[in-house]
């Protein structure tokens, strides 16, 4: 493990060590578990409407909904139990429900997909995160030599940052945003837009978690044709621009980013633009759409 990993993992101890965290009750390995009864059933998403073109506010006529697929493979159960028990997409949905206007439903849903992936679906519409991405992350931060504790810790940090990334596509799809650039990279921002400016703390913690999971993956990647063809960015780029976004929120608070040479200086120096002009965007975009 080089020097700059073992330094970004101090960092991303020292925040969690001042803010709440998803604490597993158990390793990535579980036991069955029966669906919560508390849970609310499955609901069908409401036919799509069009979004106001006018940018003016409109009539909320959906929400944020939860749908938890049963678990079929039982190496998922204790991470499927404690989304469950947690209420974790409950939560955020509630949470975006109290923020946002919606022209109809769109559900969040955790299930197995049997591939490493999280994704929106506009005929839904959904977002999904799967049991696998969860799996992934938690073997990646395992690799970097994390204790199963660690690793399954970051592992949640880490899914609530994929998660607002799609819930930015949601975003830009729902509300028919322009972007006028890399719409994978918009996404990227805005979840690091939500998480630094809405969970504070917790958000921060996201985003390095993310950010140490790019740069581990990023080793493993021989950067052939096809990945270069993809729309996502390289990790190593999505590396850089999430510390970018945390360094320009709080050039200060998050100067060792710098210091201990996990952002080259260069780039440092333009990251506090870099995230002004992100936050302001996304403020501006979804303001038509603010309940508060």
């Amino acid at each position: 493990m080089s020097k700059n990993s073992t330094n970004l993992i101090g960092i991303l101890l020292l925040l969690a060590a001042v803010t709440a965290c998803v604490c597993p009750s158990g390793k990535n390995q579980g036991r069955g578990a029966a669906p919560d009864p508390s849970d609310p059933p499955p609901r069908t998403s409401a036919s799509p409407s069009a979004p106001a073109k006018n940018g003016s506010k409109t009539d909320d006529q959906g929400d944020f909904i939860v749908e938890h697929e049963p678990v079929k493979s039982a190496k998922f159960a204790e991470i499927d139990r404690q989304i469950r028990s947690e209420k974790l997409l409950e939560k955020a949905a509630d949470r975006l429900n109290q923020s946002l206007i919606l022209p109809h439903d769109i559900t969040l849903r955790s299930a197995e997909c049997n591939e490493v992936n999280a994704f929106y679906r506009p005929e839904d519409p959904s977002v999904t995160v799967c049991f696998e991405l969860m799996e992934h992350f938690y073997d990646t931060f395992r690799s970097s030599g994390d204790s199963s504790e660690k690793a399954y810790s970051k592992m949640f940090d880490a899914v609530r940052f994929v998660f607002l990334h799609e819930i930015g596509h949601a975003l830009i799809d729902t509300y028919s945003l322009p972007v006028t650039g890399n719409e994978e990279d918009a996404a990227d921002r805005c979840s690091a837009y939500i998480n630094i400016e809405e969970l504070g703390q917790d958000g921060a913690s996201a985003v390095l978690a993310a950010a140490e999971a790019f740069q581990i993956e990023a080793k493993h990647s021989n950067n052939s044709d096809r990945q270069l063809a993809d729309e996502h960015l390289l990790q190593s780029q999505r590396f850089f621009n999430s510390l970018c976004m945390l360094y320009g929120s709080d050039p200060d608070k998050y100067q060792s980013i710098v210091t201990q040479g996990f952002l080259p200086k260069e780039r440092a120096g333009r990251c506090q633009f870099e995230y002004t002009r992100t936050r302001d965007s996304w403020t501006n975009l979804l303001e038509p759409w603010r309940k508060n």
